[in-house]
């Protein structure tokens, strides 16, 4: 009888010290979603610094954090090689330290609509991925408990 109870002991003891951990874990994670969805270069310059005060308030907590910007619509300019005004910053910041922290996504359904438009194709920057969707991205990132931001 004494040795079930010093093992069921054992084993709620250890549950109970397992759960701060997995609590803190959680709580030192961030992920952070910014929606460009306008041809505005002072948007585009609002979102970058979004994203740049995010990574370097946390990062300095020593907290992870992930931060992805999705550009659609009138948006996709900040991600195209031809009209960027933001290109070169982008760049910049991908090169940085924290550059693994970023990620810039852009909507090919609205790269489709504007390749018809213009009768060309339209290349998008090389820090750029691409994704079906710029709205599905945000849907699916707001699924998975990422917060969202629109400036």
């Amino acid at each position: 009888m004494n040795a079930m109870l010093r093992a069921v002991f054992f084993a709620s003891a250890m549950a109970f010290l397992a759960t701060p951990v997995l609590s803190a874990e959680k709580a030192t994670s961030h992920h952070i979603v910014i929606q460009v969805s306008q041809n505005d270069p002072e948007r585009m310059n609002l979102a970058l610094n979004n994203m740049q005060n995010a990574i370097k308030y946390y990062s300095g907590k020593g907290e992870s954090v992930a931060v992805e910007i999705v550009a659609y619509g009138p948006g996709l300019n900040m991600l195209r090689e031809d009209t960027s005004p933001v290109k070169d910053r982008i760049k910049a910041m991908k090169g940085s330290e924290t550059g693994a922290d970023m990620r810039f996504s852009g909507c090919h359904n609205t790269q489709e609509a504007m390749e018809k438009q213009e009768g060309h194709p339209i290349p998008l920057i090389p820090e750029a991925q691409v994704v079906p969707a710029g709205i599905v991205r945000l849907t699916q990132l707001q699924e998975e408990g990422w917060s969202y931001i629109r400036p």
